[in-house]
């Protein structure tokens, strides 16, 4: 189940990097979308480095918030910096934070309005008065691309997961 998340959350990535332009085929899957969309190389990428593309390839539905190339360049994920299996772990959660195990367009979106990705972690989207979507503070600059097996928000951020907290326990 993780590296499902992991993998349609690092399609969802790839496929936030489309251009306005350019459109989607909606009977192919995220993974492919994203491979073709030009925009979406480095979130194709991670998602093979994660082992997540068969995951995203899955039924679904999913909503992914892909992240494009310049999103992935400006948060300094670079897939050679993950080499271990520990390392490998927090790409995977990085990835599985941009995918909702449901689909959500962004008409259904409303402000305040909380959604638990597939990594398990929550997420918090916000609508301003023009009616854009942001989740996390970042906003979707492309909304409801179609595939196969899901809806794609593009977004020119990498969202990351918030840090798990710690609770050291007293010493008495």
């Amino acid at each position: 189940m993780k590296r499902t998340s992991v993998f349609i959350l690092t399609a969802s990535l790839l496929l936030a990097t489309i251009p306005f332009t350019v459109s989607a085929d909606a009977s192919d899957d995220i993974p492919t979308n994203a491979t073709n969309s030009g925009v979406h190389d480095s979130l194709v990428a991670a998602l093979a480095h994660a082992d997540l593309v068969t995951t995203l390839q899955a039924t679904g539905p999913f909503t992914v918030f892909a992240p494009t190339d310049a999103a992935f360049a400006a948060a300094g994920i670079n897939l050679t910096d993950y080499d271990t299996d520990e390392e490998n772990a927090t790409l995977t959660d990085i990835l599985l934070y941009h995918v909702v195990g449901a689909s959500v367009d962004a008409a259904s979106v409303t402000d305040g309005m909380t959604a638990t990705m597939v990594n398990g972690d929550e997420a918090t989207f916000a609508v301003a008065a023009d009616g854009t979507v942001s989740v996390g503070g970042a906003t979707v600059t492309t909304a409801d691309v179609s595939a196969s097996n899901l809806v794609v928000h593009v977004r020119a951020k990498v969202l990351m997961p918030p840090a798990d907290t710690v609770v050291e326990p007293e010493l008495t």
